[in-house]
């Protein structure tokens, strides 16, 4: 009877020593991480590579943790690498260390710091105002200034990169806008997953003077789609119906609209969102694939209304910039007036008014000489008859 007993405390010292092992190798500080280096690969893709410990426990599943000088992005990972896309701008230290598990609270091991410096030359020369947008998902366009250092001749070059393609490449087609420079590539969506990738751009200058500049440019920013184009503006029932197209190369769930209608009675202008897609609920037999619609109700019928849309990319598919595309052509619908009758009266009712008025000066002062004829002045007939007698007087006095 006592050998059963003996097996169980025997089983119970043998799981308390294994217990008390991993505790113990989990309790352990790590050896440091060994043969820690870092590179550059792709134009701004920093890659910090590391050796495990040596000496470290075999009880032990290593992690391995690390973190920027920042103590920004922490991670713990069991690879011996660490992959990121940086702006190679300033200088960029990673910390690593190892530890026996994932457990964040577990302290690791002392930590081994690699760092990697900016590119050479004069911080002043390289370019400023760096940015990209990708324009209706079918090309990128960057543009920047020129750096403080720099001589007007310089001759840029923009090199870009992403996921798909083997090697970087050089964007062929710069041209400059005003103090701005630009340059535009291709740039198309060829997978469902591509609006979650990077696109690294790097600027310098052909003869190696200026410091190069590099960005990283996230796909689900920074997105300007084409303006809409209006197919149709229908006033049925005391409302407007406005119907646009949509850009193929979006889907409508992604986007957000705003149309803007003025009409000629007011001076304001209204700018509308576009909350919910009316084209289900219309009356309009046109072809409603790949369109939207927005319906405006209280409109009024003797005015001339204006019409125009824009958009842009929305939280559902993109980070919202509230990057708007340009407006639409505008379109105009209702009662045309004759601004040549208008125009007309207004140089003809003055000229009318003005001749009547002479007219009318002209008749009444026919009308007062026939209602009020002039008296005769009595000192005037008594003045010619005394002056024919004294003409008569004097011709007799002469003979």
């Amino acid at each position: 009877m006592a050998r059963p007993a003996l097996l169980g405390e025997l089983l119970v010292l043998l799981l308390w020593t294994a217990t008390v092992g991993q505790v113990a190798a989990a309790t352990e500080v790590q050896p440091p991480v060994t043969n820690l280096s870092v590179s550059v690969e792709n134009l701004c893709t920093i890659i910090w590579t590391w050796s495990p410990p040596e000496g470290a426990s075999p009880n032990c599943t290593l992690r391995y943790f690390s973190h920027f000088d920042d103590q920004q992005d922490k991670k713990i990972a069991p690879e011996t690498h660490r992959k990121e896309e940086l702006p190679l701008d300033e200088k960029i230290c990673l910390q690593v260390g190892s530890q026996c598990s994932a457990n964040e609270s577990e302290k690791p091991s002392p930590l081994v710091k690699k760092c990697i410096s900016p590119p050479e030359g004069d911080p002043e020369s390289a370019v400023t105002e760096l940015k990209c947008i990708w324009h209706n998902l079918s090309y990128m366009k960057c543009s920047w200034l020129p750096g403080r250092n720099t001589s007007p001749d310089t001759h840029y070059t923009l090199y870009y990169w992403y996921s798909s393609l083997e090697k970087s490449r050089q964007c062929e087609n710069i041209y400059r806008e005003g103090q701005h420079i630009a340059c535009s590539f291709k740039l198309t969506k060829v997978e469902p997953s591509f609006e979650h990738q990077n696109v690294q751009i790097m600027v310098k200058d052909n003869a190696g003077k200026i410091r190069p500049s590099c960005k990283i440019v996230s796909l689900t920013s920074y997105v300007k789609p084409d303006p809409p184009h209006i197919k149709h503006l229908l006033l049925k029932n005391g409302a407007l119906l406005v119907q646009w197209k949509n850009s193929q190369n979006f889907r409508s769930r992604c986007l957000t609209y705003e149309v803007e209608v003025n009409n000629t009675q007011t001076d304001r202008h209204n700018i509308l969102e576009v909350e919910e897609d009316k084209c289900q609920n219309s009356e309009s037999d046109r072809n409603m694939e790949g369109t939207s619609c927005f319906q405006l109700p209280g409109v009024l019928a003797d005015a001339v209304y204006t019409v125009r849309v824009r958009v842009k990319t929305n939280k559902l598919c993109f980070d919202d910039n509230k990057l708007w595309s340009d407006w639409s052509e505008a379109q105009n619908i209702g009662k045309e007036q004759n601004s040549t009758f208008y125009t007309t009266m207004l140089l003809t009712i003055p000229v009318f008014v003005a001749v009547a008025v002479i007219i009318l000066l002209f008749y009444l002062k026919r009308l007062k000489i026939i209602i009020f004829p002039p008296i005769p002045d009595p000192g005037k007939i008594f003045k010619e008859m005394f002056g024919d007698l004294n003409d008569d007087t004097l011709q007799l006095e002469e003979v």
